[in-house]
């Protein structure tokens, strides 16, 4: 169980390392995340399970992601004097991204369908 545990760390390190060093747009957890799953493809193959012990711990964060949220909670309470300031465009931010994702994810699902059928 330790040896997964490092193993997750060790890829959002890398991950975080690549994006500051390179200058990515992307959060370092997710170019991690990528690394790890580039990483199981190659050790385990595609088709096959990861090891117990990876499944075991990623079940058992998975199981506790509520408690992940705290501090993001407590950041909003904070700083809720902010978001006051600025809910408009928070607002507009948050509803016009939301609905920038659908559409897109709408019309690749309608694209790939497209070229499968």
């Amino acid at each position: 169980m330790t040896g997964a545990i490092t193993t997750l760390l060790v890829c959002q390190l890398a991950g975080e390392l690549l994006a500051r060093a390179l200058h990515l747009p992307v959060p370092g957890p997710v170019i991690g995340m990528v690394l790890l799953f580039v990483l199981l493809l190659i050790r385990h193959g595609e088709g096959e399970e990861p090891p117990a012990a990876l499944t075991q711990v990623a079940d058992t964060l998975l199981a506790h992601l509520g408690l992940l949220f705290v501090p993001a909670g407590v950041g909003v309470v904070v700083l809720l004097h902010t978001l006051a300031a600025n809910w408009l465009p928070l607002a507009l931010a948050v509803g016009g991204g939301t609905l920038l994702g659908i559409a897109f994810t709408g019309r690749l699902a309608q694209a790939l369908l497209r070229r499968l059928g």
